[in-house]
C-alpha cells in the first residue's frame, strides 16, 4: 500500500502558496519527496518537478535552492496578464471534447481561447536544471505531469510509463502551456496544453492504482479549489467564478478515490489566503504577501488533515 501527492494547477500564486503547505507537511512529520506517486498539473507540475529531483519543500518555499532561485528570478515568467495572442485556435478539442460529454464547460471555453504568445523557456530551463542527465527526467519512479492532449481533450500524465517520451523541460512546459497565455507544446508528433484546462487536480487519474491495491491514501493539495464556497468583493467576484466549477471538479475526483477505497486528504486555501491572492493567480506583485499569510495558515490547514500521522 501507498500513498500519492497531487499537486494541482494555480499559477503564480498557487505556486507560492502551495510551497508554504509543502515546506508545512514536511516540518509537520511528512516528507512529500517520499510519496510513492507524484502528480502535478501546471504549476503543480513545477511542483512535483522539483520534489521528485530531491529538492526539499523547505527549500522550494524559500528559494534556497539554486535552482529554485534561479527559477523564481527567470526573466521569462509571465505577468500579470497575458501576452499578445495570435488568431488561431490551437486547442479547439477541448471544446469538441466537451460538446461530446466527455469535458465540463470551464474545459470547452478553454478550448475557445487563442494561441498564447508567451514563451515557455524558463519551464524549459527548470527541466533542463532538474533532470536526471542518465533519463532525461527526475529521479523519482513515479512522477507524472498532467497535460491535455489539444486535439482530443484527453488528459496525459506525461512520466508514466504509458505515455509518450517527453523531455522533463517539455513535460513542465505542456502542463503549463495555458490557452490564451502560452502556445500548445508539440510531443512525438501530437500537441499539448495545460492539463489545467480539464482538471484542476487530475487526481483521479490514480484511481487504477487505488483500484489495484498500489495506492491506498492520497493527499490531495488544490490552490484553485474552494470547498463550501469563498466570499469575494469587487473583481474577485470573476475569480470565484473560475473557482466554482474547478472546486466542483475536485469534489468529484475525491469522492470517486474515496468510493474506490481510499483515504484522501485534501488541503485548499483558507479565506484569509484567498483575500492574500486576490482576483488575479498570475499577479506576481502578490508573491510575497500571500508568502506571509500562508506561512500563518497553512499550520492549522495541515494540521486538520493530520496527514503525518
Amino acid at each position: 500500500m501507498g500513498r500519492a501527492l497531487v499537486i494541482g494547477c494555480g499559477g503564480t500564486l498557487g505556486f507560492a502558496w502551495t510551497a508554504a503547505v509543502l515546506a508545512e507537511l514536511d516540518r509537520q512529520g511528512w516528507d512529500t519527496r517520499t510519496a510513492d506517486v507524484l502528480v502535478g498539473t501546471s504549476a503543480g507540475a513545477e511542483l512535483v518537478a522539483l520534489l521528485g529531483a530531491g529538492v526539499p519543500a523547505a527549500a522550494i518555499a524559500d528559494g534556497s535552492d539554486a535552482r529554485v532561485a534561479a527559477h523564481l528570478a527567470a526573466p521569462g515568467a509571465p505577468g500579470r496578464l497575458p501576452g499578445l495572442p495570435r488568431p488561431t485556435l490551437p486547442a479547439l478539442g477541448l471544446t469538441r471534447a466537451a460538446l461530446r460529454g466527455r469535458g465540463d464547460v470551464l474545459s470547452g471555453l478553454a478550448g475557445l481561447l487563442p494561441r498564447g504568445g508567451g514563451d515557455a523557456r524558463w519551464l524549459a530551463d527548470l527541466g533542463a536544471a532538474l533532470a536526471d542527465p542518465g533519463t532525461g527526467w527526475v529521479t523519482h519512479p513515479a512522477t507524472w505531469l498532467v497535460a491535455a492532449d489539444a486535439r482530443t481533450g484527453e488528459r496525459v500524465p506525461l512520466g508514466r510509463a504509458d505515455a509518450p517520451t517527453a523531455s522533463l523541460g517539455q513535460a513542465i512546459a505542456a502542463s503549463w502551456a495555458i490557452p490564451g497565455w502560452f502556445p500548445p507544446v508539440a510531443i512525438d508528433g501530437r500537441r499539448y496544453v495545460d492539463g489545467g484546462a480539464v482538471s484542476p487536480t487530475s487526481a483521479d487519474l490514480l484511481l487504477p492504482h487505488v483500484a489495484d491495491g498500489r495506492i491506498d491514501e492520497v493527499v490531495v493539495v488544490a490552490p484553485m479549489a474552494s470547498h463550501g464556497g469563498a466570499p469575494a468583493r469587487g473583481a474577485a467576484r470573476l475569480e470565484r467564478l473560475l473557482r466554482h466549477p474547478m472546486t466542483r471538479r475536485v469534489d468529484r475526483e475525491v469522492a470517486q478515490l474515496r468510493a474506490a477505497g481510499a483515504r484522501v486528504h485534501r488541503i485548499e486555501p483558507s479565506p484569509a489566503d484567498l483575500t492574500a491572492m486576490g482576483a488575479n493567480f498570475m499577479d506576481r506583485s502578490r508573491v510575497e504577501r500571500v508568502r506571509e499569510v500562508a506561512a500563518r495558515t497553512a499550520p492549522t490547514l495541515v494540521a486538520h488533515q493530520e496527514v503525518a500521522r
